[in-house]
């Protein structure tokens, strides 16, 4: 897929006030720890992450997201008014319904005729909006779209926490520890057709892949257990079972199986682009950890000093780490002008999703 109409205008992100250090996070899970005879300084050092953000008890996802929505829409000196559509692409969202969107378009004062609903793809979940305004940019529905997240990492944290302390196996740690390095943030991408002052960032195209065979390896949701279980924070009854909420992640399997697809995703992108490896002058990757990373940048032939990242104190965010670790690139002087950049994505199900631009 190509353009020639659309421009990333302008960033806005929030981040969350608590400051989490790995470290805090191994004094919790001591019993753990000594059960297992697992040493402090172990989640960092396999991680890469030192810290994380997480937002106050009972913040609202659609205030985060709104917050970064007005940074975008003041950086980029559109109004709310000239928004055609509005996106929210969280993993998180307030309910099954309405649309989280609907909720932070309220508090932008969006509407009217503007479409405003929500998108989910796991981690990819901004990017597959960023990709539906391109297409509605492209095709002259909209002149303006934004496209915005929240993530909260709190709750499921302290719930794997919980869980954990209970089972104490070294089976929950391995399916565990990626849950422990979710961060919290928001974030917001406005797009345009370049009518609006500024020209921004040209999106010159992109390319999906998907592996839905291993969908199966990252899964977060409810899950029954007899009624006799604890039933606490994160947990419903229905009938005789208790529906809690869970997260496991097989992490082996997503970097070998993930490092496969972001290779044949990285040729199908060059080709489509009509880009070498050389050609690309820096890249932003999702924000899983210093091995995802390793691995990816290794596979795809690009020197670390090309990449730029935020998962060392932010963790990974979900949706809004891609974008945010963009924004915060941009910020630092990192992405400079006539730059060709590229935004590579994967979520789990396994699917990419890797967008070129015209810096």
């Amino acid at each position: 897929m190509r353009y020639s109409r659309v421009r990333l205008g302008a960033f806005g992100y929030e981040l969350p006030p608590h400051v989490i250090a790995s470290t805090e996070l191994e004094e919790r899970l001591a019993p753990v720890y000594r059960r297992l005879g697992l040493q402090e300084g172990q989640l960092e050092q396999m991680t890469g992450i030192r810290e994380r953000r997480w937002w106050d008890p009972g913040f609202r996802l659609s205030e985060g997201a709104a917050r970064a929505g007005r940074k975008a829409l003041s950086a980029a000196g559109v109004r709310p008014s000239d928004i055609g559509l509005l996106i929210y692409a969280g993993v998180c969202r307030e309910g099954f319904e309405p649309a989280t969107a609907c909720a932070v378009a309220e508090a932008l004062g969006i509407g009217g005729s503007a479409a405003v609903y929500d998108v989910s793809n796991a981690c990819l979940g901004v990017l597959n909006g960023i990709l539906e305004a391109a297409n509605r940019i492209e095709l002259g529905q909209v002149r303006a779209a934004l496209v915005v997240s929240c993530e909260s990492a709190r709750e499921i944290n302290e719930l794997t926490i919980a869980r954990m302390i209970e089972e104490g196996g070294i089976e929950g740690f391995k399916d565990s520890l990626a849950t422990l390095t979710g961060g919290s943030g928001a974030v917001a991408v406005l797009l345009t057709d370049g009518s609006f002052g500024a020209a921004g960032h040209r999106l010159l195209g992109g390319m999906h892949q998907a592996a839905p065979e291993h969908h199966r390896i990252c899964r977060w949701g409810l899950e029954e257990t007899p009624e006799a279980e604890h039933v606490g924070a994160g947990s419903a009854r229905r009938g005789g079972q208790t529906r809690r909420e869970f997260m496991r992640t097989d992490a082996v399997a997503v970097l070998k199986h993930g490092v496969v697809l972001g290779r044949r995703s990285w040729e199908a992108f060059l080709k489509e682009l009509s880009w070498t490896p050389e050609q690309v002058d820096k890249t932003i990757c999702h924000q899983v950890g210093l091995a995802h990373q390793r691995e990816i940048l290794a596979a795809f032939g690009m020197p670390p000093e090309k990449d730029f990242t935020t998962f060392e104190t932010l963790g990974n965010m979900g949706t809004v780490s891609l974008p945010l670790t963009a924004a915060v690139a941009c910020e630092r002087g990192f992405l400079g002008p006539g730059e060709r950049v590229a935004f590579l994505g994967i979520g789990s199900g396994l699917n990419t999703l890797m967008l070129g631009f015209d810096w």
